[in-house]
């Protein structure tokens, strides 16, 4: 999962610092707490036959492979916090390639790590991934001779781009078509 710069300057500086030294085990914890999540929803329907892989080298565009309801999804997650001023983020274009994938944005209470709302692009299940764009992403640093350079592997997308949903259940919805 891709995290986003997800404090602003108006954040205390404790907070700022929690979430910059350890934002690989808050990542962690959300992407757990999704998979928890989207299984206890499951659980709750009476959906029982689900698979959930996660890929062990970040390449294939995805973070995880869900499969239930004879649907399978590729996902990409990122993550914000729900506070934050981010308006875009970068998916790959490798998930086109990949059956039904789809990009969930999941926000989150900063303190608590709440989820929710999440932010869902994506097709109907069986369907292929809509179009990225074609806004090519740069990296967020610049080389030795100042320029940020284009990944050419990956897309910006806006906010604007992606559909709200406010629980679980409407995730679960998107992506199985339950």
């Amino acid at each position: 999962m891709t995290h986003l710069a997800t404090l602003s300057p108006a954040d205390p500086p404790g907070d700022r610092s929690a979430h910059s030294a350890d934002s690989s085990l808050r990542e962690k914890i959300i992407e757990h707490a999704f998979v928890a999540e989207l299984l206890r929803t499951l659980w709750r329907r009476g959906q029982r036959d689900v698979e959930v892989l996660r890929a062990e080298v970040d390449r294939g565009g995805y973070d995880v492979v869900l499969h239930c309801n004879g649907v399978m999804r590729h996902v990409q997650l990122k993550s914000s916090h729900r506070g934050a001023s981010t308006a875009k983020i970068t998916a790959s274009l490798k998930l086109k390639d990949k059956p039904s994938g789809c990009v969930i944005w999941i926000l989150f209470d900063q303190e608590t790590l709440e989820l929710g709302p999440y932010l869902w692009f994506g097709s109907e299940p069986g369907s292929a991934l809509p179009d990225l764009g074609d806004k090519v992403a740069k990296h967020s640093k610049a080389n030795s001779q100042g320029e940020k350079l284009a990944r050419p592997g990956l897309r910006e997308m806006a906010r604007r781009s992606f559909t709200e949903l406010q629980s679980m259940d409407e995730v679960v919805g998107r992506l199985f078509g339950l």
